[in-house]
């Protein structure tokens, strides 16, 4: 079975070891994704709702790169760090998600690689047949 890493071209990727996103075979694995902007700068400081979709929005992306969609999806994992927010969180979540309804899990964790990140969102995507 063939792998394939995508990169979404951040430099942190070859420092950490790590890719946006690998696809094996019909499966896909998209890495912690934040709410970053092109320019890497964080979107939507102190607000999660602006995050998690800035967040959705780069994990889109990087399906797209890997020749996938949103519908695709089967799995997402949300890490917040302010559980309290959950409903903001949730509601931006289900922008993206409202009628795929993939399995998902919201945790809190206590903190992001950078204090002013509220979001961290994986997901599973898994490229069917027709």
């Amino acid at each position: 079975m063939q792998r394939e890493n995508i990169s979404s071209g951040s430099p942190w990727e070859p420092i950490i070891g790590y890719s946006r996103a690998v696809k094996v075979g019909q499966q896909i694995f998209v890495s912690g994704t934040t709410g970053t902007g092109s320019d890497g700068q964080l979107v939507g400081k102190g607000d999660p709702e602006a995050q998690t979709l800035q967040a959705l929005s780069n994990l889109e992306q990087a399906l797209k790169r890997a020749g996938a969609e949103l519908s695709h999806v089967v799995r997402t994992r949300l890490f917040v760090t302010q559980i309290d927010q959950w409903e903001k969180i949730a509601r931006a979540h289900g922008q993206y998600f409202g009628t795929i309804r993939p399995a998902t899990t919201l945790v809190e964790v206590q903190r992001l690689i950078d204090p002013d990140m509220l979001v961290e969102i994986e997901a599973d995507a898994i490229l069917l047949q027709d």
